[in-house]
């Protein structure tokens, strides 16, 4: 077994904050995961099949988001099977434990696998595993959940929890409920047409998919192990530990929640203990405040900064990347984190601008990869596949110019650089700097290049998170997978924080 302690020291040592190397530009030899690979098909953002089957996201953004009627559907049909209410998960752990945490796994190709390797070493002796949004790509089929969940998987010897992002809603929910909540289908509903949203919504709306039961069975056979069982209760739940409550939220396609489920997470946050939210949508992210609405009024955050209730860790997932803002609310700091780094595409952070966002300074913010590691290999990106030579930027070039334009210290040791005017058009072009008129480059790059660049070799910049609670404390570390040998044998550490946990006596009212 690893020592995460020792691993954790180590990690320091290798981690793109030390050196280039750590961030996985000398990779000489590909990882281990290049074995587990289920075949040489790779999935791609590039495909108009993809795209058409990813439309709900459009749809439900111009005629309105039907995630909520959906989600109390569910949650009627789960209390008809017996279900508690209260939707809580008794975990079996004692008061000292760690647990896994992964965000946007489930493309089913290399920059998925390549997360595996450090996962399953540094997770050994986690009690459990916890998805943060979007377990299947593009549309939550549950017919496609044996090379997105159960191969990659296999060998944790854990439960594996989740909270759904909006593409496993693209399936109505389905695959999700079935795979971790062992429930039928909804019964078919069949309103007539009618001239108004929701009508014109279901003339495009993508219908769940008919699962195939046998082709689930043998998926479900690849973690069929006693201590890899688990079944959650509904698509948001509460996990009860003897000294934490781990809340997870599902926020549907546009980051809302129905009256049903707000009503629950009120009256769940009145418990005592501490409390880490587990969520699909960050709320904070890339310098913006987005917390989720609440049916009737409210947000999340308005759950999660009350004093009574006691929340010390907001994670959430949908944003490919990892970022954190340790924000100041009255006499306490709440670490929000973003973690949907395990397996999509990378979304790009050197277009983040210099972090104000809720009173943050700059250098108290983390993200990975660095800002800088970000625009060279978006350089190197489409300097291929544009066949233009001129927009590569080396990883000391970025590191480099994106330090000039947020202002801070290179965030590692790199030698002068002399910036050019090649390098300054480039880092434009490339949404790193601010043009000289006024371009959508930076909001149109995040959302939309980055998801049609989605590419197959290292380096990745993926992570995971490994959560260590005791009855003092929470430590969540979190480590790189680049898909590089190297940083397999020893992940690096990109960030870590402790966070004191308040004495029972201190927690409030019940």
């Amino acid at each position: 077994m690893v020592d995460i302690g020792q691993a954790a020291e180590r990690g320091r040592e290798v981690s793109s904050r030390v050196s280039q190397e750590g961030a996985g530009w000398a990779c000489d030899r590909i990882g281990s995961f290049a074995g587990m690979l289920p075949g040489k098909e790779t999935f791609t953002w590039l495909s108009p099949r993809t795209l058409w089957k990813s439309r709900n996201q459009i749809l439900a953004g111009l005629f309105g988001d039907p995630s909520g009627q959906v989600r109390s559907r569910w949650a009627a049909l789960q209390r008809e099977r017996g279900v508690a209410p209260s939707f809580r998960i008794p975990a079996k752990v004692g008061p000292e434990f760690s647990f896994l945490v992964l965000g946007d796994t489930g493309e089913g190709d290399a920059s998925q696998y390549a997360v595996v390797p450090g996962m399953l070493k540094l997770g050994a002796d986690t009690a459990f595993a916890i998805i943060a949004s979007d377990v299947i790509y593009p549309a939550g089929s549950g017919n496609e959940y044996e090379n997105r969940f159960f191969r990659p998987y296999q060998d944790y010897r854990a439960p594996i929890y989740a909270v759904p992002g909006n593409h496993d809603w693209y399936d109505g929910l389905g695959g999700f409920m079935r795979v971790f909540c062992d429930t039928p289908a909804l019964p078919p509903e069949r309103p007539g047409f009618r001239l108004s949203p929701s009508g014109l919504r279901g003339l495009l709306w993508r219908r769940p998919e008919a699962i195939d039961e046998d082709l689930l069975a043998r998926a479900r056979e690849r973690r069929a192990l006693p201590e890899q069982q688990a079944a959650q209760p509904a698509s948001y739940w509460a996990m009860e530990t003897p000294g934490l409550l781990i809340v997870g939220v599902d926020t549907g396609i546009h980051g809302s929640l129905d009256a049903e489920q707000a009503r629950w997470l009120r009256e769940v946050s009145a418990d005592p203990r501490p409390k880490i939210l587990i969520t699909g949508k960050p709320i904070y992210t890339r310098n913006q405040y987005k917390p989720s609405t609440l049916e009737g009024g409210g947000t999340i955050d308005d759950v999660v900064t009350d004093p009574a209730h006691n929340y010390v860790v907001a994670i959430g997932g949908d944003v490919h990347n990892y970022q954190r803002f340790p924000i100041k609310v009255g006499d306490r700091t709440i670490q929000y984190i973003v973690a949907g780094g395990s397996g999509a595409f990378m979304h790009a952070t050197h277009t983040i601008p210099r972090i104000t966002v809720g009173g943050l300074d700059e250098d108290d913010y983390r993200c990975y990869p660095l800002r800088g590691d970000s625009l060279s290999f978006y350089s190197k990106l489409y300097s291929d596949r544009l066949r233009m030579r001129w927009l590569y930027l080396t990883p000391e070039e970025g590191v480099a110019l994106m330090s000039r334009q947020i202002g801070n210290t290179p965030p590692r040791d790199i030698p002068p650089v002399p910036v050019t005017r090649r390098m300054r058009w480039a880092a434009r072009v490339l949404g790193g700097w601010p043009m000289p008129f006024r371009l959508p480059v930076g909001k149109v790059f995040h959302r939309y290049l980055s998801e049609l660049s989605d590419w197959d070799t290292p380096p990745f910049f993926k992570s995971f998170l490994h959560v260590s609670v005791t009855p003092e404390s929470v430590r969540i570390r979190c480590f790189a997978a680049t898909g590089c040998l190297r940083q397999e044998v020893e992940p690096p550490l990109e960030d870590e924080i402790e966070i004191p946990l308040p004495r029972r006596g201190n927690v409030g009212p019940a």
